[in-house]
């Protein structure tokens, strides 16, 4: 915790969850969320084709093996989940799941490391865990349903997409503007369920490590304790977050 005597446990929580920000209302931008979210989406890339390019049918490296396994594992899930035909959802699920897993994984570097680096520079804000920020996971859930709404269209026509919002669950033509009301209030959670999933899970991972921050002496031990608890809670929503994703485009596919 830095400069205990300083400040309160509340401030120093209230700081570290403080984005660096510009602007106002609306309009305003978060600065650490944006930079450290294409900073892991970079890292991303490049790793994965730099692999890519040395990769070798003799014996592969740990790397090379480490990321096959998450190839075959992403590719596996679709090929369960996805009972459509389209070549773009298992690079998006592969691209979701490791980027999501990064952004998640920035939960394990310590709360008070990268903060203190940049003070250094004069930046007195910087929020480094992007998933904690509202804004980026309703943004990822945003794209999803956009996508939801686009294959929906795509492989029923706006015909056959506005006839499955009003003739399910119930039949009768009398009944139409309840079925289209249940269905935009099913079709609305999922965006909804999946930003809010993310977001409190990690919000609360942080939360709970800044907690511990406060107590002083004995937060390295419970600080270890969290962080392998952690090793579950990052990768698993990373993978829920995935399959939801997988999920709700192969219903978008279904034409019957």
């Amino acid at each position: 915790m830095s400069s205990g005597a300083e400040i309160t446990s509340q401030e120093y929580i209230k700081h570290h969850l403080t984005n660096l920000s510009v602007g106002e209302g609306f309009m305003t931008v978060h600065i650490d969320t944006l930079g450290w979210s294409v900073f892991l989406g970079l890292v991303f890339i490049m790793l994965f084709r730099s692999v890519a390019k040395k990769a070798s049918t003799g014996v592969p490296g740990k790397l090379q093996c480490a990321v096959e396994m998450i190839v075959e594992f992403v590719d596996d899930s679709v090929k369960s989940t996805f009972h459509g035909k389209n070549p773009v959802i298992a690079p998006l699920a592969l691209t979701i799941f490791v980027w999501v897993l990064l952004m998640n994984a920035m939960d394990w570097v310590p709360v008070d490391l990268i903060p203190r680096i940049f003070e250094l520079f004069g930046v007195h804000y910087m929020k480094a865990v992007p998933t904690t920020d509202p804004n980026m996971t309703f943004a990822l859930a945003l794209g999803v349903f956009v996508l939801i709404i686009y294959y929906s269209i795509k492989v029923k026509g706006i015909g056959g997409f506005i006839k499955e919002l009003t003739t399910q669950p119930f039949g009768h033509w009398s009944l139409y503007p309840v079925n289209f009301i249940l269905e935009m209030v099913t079709l609305l959670a999922r965006p909804l369920s999946l930003a809010l999933r993310l977001f409190g899970n990690l919000y609360a991972g942080e939360l709970i490590f800044l907690l511990i921050a406060t107590i002083g002496l004995f937060q390295l031990p419970v600080h270890f304790l969290w962080a392998a608890f952690h090793l579950l809670v990052i990768p698993l929503q990373a993978f829920i977050f995935m399959m939801l994703t997988i999920l709700y485009l192969s219903l978008a596919h279904e034409d019957h």
